[in-house]
């Protein structure tokens, strides 16, 4: 099926990298002459390993290779297990080959000591003599390794597969720039755009397989957003279904809204920690994200709480799940505001479309007016 890129206000331009790049040793340009595609391709597949288990940092993933391109190792951030930094894991595994080496990572090498020390000094002790990254780090904090890098004579290739990696790396690069998380709503809806009958029953409109598909994306997230409307009505549990190694805790549930809740409810369970902002207020909401620490809010929410986040320029990715059925009368996916003219139409980035056993799943990116 068709996959197309998308604007997002972090990525500069939408084409691809040259494949011959220019560098800088010691603050010198040289012409390097080679392609890191293959290498680079490898460390964003490392990275998406970090998907729900990297925050509040950012997913990193690092390849080192030898004069003939041939991997030595490789690395991915994964915080859940250990505070090292996807260069640090790499080195680590590289032992003494590391000695001469090329290290391919998606983000530039961090320059600041926090829970671990700089990867740019780690690479200067490993002896690596090449450095090529995707995305420069835009944390003020952290930035700084390629020019600490090029200090102590080490080629630093820069930009290779950026777009490509900065897509993967959106939600990290959103909270870096708007000083929140990014969210994603995920709805399901009839060809119709509704997502309930009449009646309120909503089980199922997609098949299992879609379904299926939503757990992978919970369990990438690193909290799950519903309104206090989707748990008195669907009491859902919002835990990732399935068997996904190597995570030691599921997202966090964060449940936003003035309503009383049922102490009974799933969301109160043991299964993950729950956190109820007792507010309408996005802005609240917002705060309390920001001090828990997340990257990526997967929103589940209803009508109510998804056309108010819409509403409020907070949303930044649209999931849809549509089934192939009708209903007619029903509940739409969204409330607000219509357009009273089709010149005023709210236009969304289409970034892929793909078809689950009959359902389609297409994804948007919104632009929140930039």
């Amino acid at each position: 099926m068709p996959t197309l890129m998308v604007h997002f206000p972090f990525m500069e331009n939408l084409s691809h990298p040259p494949r011959e790049l220019v560098s800088r040793v010691g603050g010198q340009k040289i012409n390097t002459g080679m392609d890191y595609t293959v290498a680079m391709q490898r460390a964003i597949a490392l990275a998406e390993k970090g998907l729900g288990k990297s925050a509040p940092n950012p997913i990193v993933g690092a390849v080192i290779i030898d004069a003939t391109s041939a991997i030595i190792a490789e690395g991915f951030h994964d915080r859940m297990n250990s505070p090292d930094h996807a260069e640090i894991v790499a080195i680590k595994a590289a032992g003494d080959k590391a000695k001469g080496s090329t290290i391919v990572v998606t983000l530039e090498p961090c320059n600041h000591t926090g829970s671990t020390g700089p990867c740019a000094q780690a690479i200067i002790d490993a002896g690596i003599t090449t450095v090529v990254y995707a995305v420069a780090d835009p944390n003020a904090q952290a930035a700084g390794g390629a020019a600490t890098l090029r200090a102590a004579n080490i080629t630093v290739v820069e930009g290779v597969m950026r777009d490509e990696a900065a897509y993967s790396n959106r939600a990290w690069l959103m909270k870096i720039k708007k000083n929140r998380p990014y969210f994603t709503w995920k709805v399901a809806t009839t060809l119709d755009a509704k997502v309930a009958a009449t009646d309120g029953t909503s089980k199922w409109i997609t098949n299992e397989v879609s379904r299926a598909d939503v757990q992978v994306l919970r369990r990438q997230a690193d909290a799950i957003l519903v309104g206090t409307n989707t748990v008195i009505a669907d009491d859902p549990h919002l835990i990732p279904r399935g068997d996904f190694a190597g995570y030691t805790h599921n997202p966090v549930r964060v449940i936003c809204g003035e309503q009383t809740l049922p102490t009974n409810a799933q969301v109160f369970d043991n299964a993950a920690d729950t956190v109820v902002v007792a507010s309408k207020d996005l802005d609240v909401l917002v705060e309390k994200l920001n001090e828990l620490g997340v990257n990526h809010v997967f929103v589940e929410a209803g009508p109510t709480l998804g056309s108010a986040m819409l509403d409020h320029c907070l949303l930044d990715e649209l999931i849809i799940y549509q089934a192939p059925s009708l209903l007619g009368s029903g509940k739409q996916f969204f409330i607000f505001d219509y357009p009273s003219t089709i010149t005023n139409q709210m236009r969304l980035d289409h970034i892929s479309t793909q078809v689950l056993d009959g359902d389609v799943k297409s994804v948007y990116g919104i632009r929140n007016g930039e």
